[in-house]
């Protein structure tokens, strides 16, 4: 009789049908969240040198692209604009102007696809000449309580346009319920807002800056209100706080570095978690598989189904067509 145990592990993974009649978690295009970035002009689509295979479009590009995500089974997109420079102020008046660029590709959005979500960024980067994402004092430091004052005004005014989820990413304290109160005065009770609770101060942003016109621009850094990458703790207080103030979902950014906060997040808190596969994350897959370091396709998916095994509800990703269409086979 051999004295191998009788149990042997490999057996369930003999053959592919075993391997997925196992599999403990799984990826579908309802996961993702894909983002878009938006530009001025007409029949413009612009390549983004540090994130290839990204684009920034025209408004009138933008349905064709939504209508390629419906049919792939993805849910959501998320909007970035381009601001350009001659509206970029100080006091980032342009994200209130009911006109603006955001506001137009809402519209846009929902006109041609409506039953495709579009979800908003709440901050005021995209529209301050400065790059931060609030307004600041002559000290050049990030005055809370008016910002939150004009984050609340810059989500219902995207809520107006038809934004089905508002997102803030500043990290403002107390902007979740200025905003919840803000919506719900207005009569915008089905808006959600998905709260960036955990974003961190990371190095992994670089090539989002240059989608939306912001880089070179900063004075100082974020690190101020952005939270610091040695915490965890902290980002635990930072999603509780936003519960309380009224957030429906909550979001956890850059994804890959911060799996832990991921699975801590929803194991104390069991909400709807998001994580951000952020365009840092995008750029070094892309730089490995053009290297030849790895499978281009293998390294989406497995870098996906972390999020997944750790516990997200749901991923913002530039790789989300990639992605959907190698789910579908």
């Amino acid at each position: 009789m051999s004295s191998f145990p009788s149990l042997r592990m490999r057996r369930g993974r003999v053959s592919p049908w075993m391997r997925d009649l196992l599999a403990e978690h799984r990826l579908h295009p309802s996961d993702f969240i894909w983002p878009l970035f938006v530009c001025e002009g007409s029949d413009c689509e612009e390549p983004i040198g540090s994130l290839p295979g990204v684009s920034r479009w025209s408004i009138d590009k933008l349905p064709g692209r939504v209508r390629l995500a419906a049919e792939l089974g993805i849910p959501c997109v998320a909007l970035f604009p381009n601001t350009p420079n001659d509206l970029r102020t100080d006091d980032a008046k342009e994200a209130l102007n009911k006109d603006n660029l955001i506001c137009r590709a809402i519209k846009a959005i929902k006109d041609a696809v409506p039953d495709v979500g579009v979800l908003t960024d709440v901050a005021l980067d995209p529209y301050t000449s400065h790059g931060h994402d609030g307004l600041i004092d002559i000290a050049g430091n990030v005055i809370n309580d008016d910002t939150v004052n004009v984050l609340a005004d810059q989500a219902l005014v995207q809520a107006e346009a038809g934004a089905d989820i508002v997102a803030p990413s500043d990290m403002m304290d107390g902007r979740v319920a200025a905003i919840r109160a803000a919506l719900e005065g207005a009569g915008h009770q089905n808006v959600a807002i998905m709260a960036y609770a955990a974003k961190y101060a990371s190095a992994f942003y670089g090539p989002f800056r240059e989608a939306v016109g912001s880089q070179g621009r900063l004075k100082g850094d974020k690190r101020g209100y952005q939270m610091n990458p040695a915490n965890i703790e902290e980002a635990l207080r930072e999603v509780e706080l936003d519960l309380a103030e009224g957030a429906d979902f909550v979001m956890v950014k850059p994804g890959l570095p911060y799996l832990d906060v991921v699975a801590r997040v929803k194991d104390a808190f069991g909400v709807p978690t998001f994580v951000y596969q952020v365009s840092g994350e995008y750029a070094m897959i892309e730089a490995a598989a053009a290297a030849g370091a790895g499978d281009r396709d293998a390294l989406i998916l497995e870098t996906l189904l972390a999020f997944k095994r750790a516990g997200a509800t749901g991923v913002l990703t530039y790789h989300a067509l990639d992605a959907a269409r190698l789910i579908a086979g």
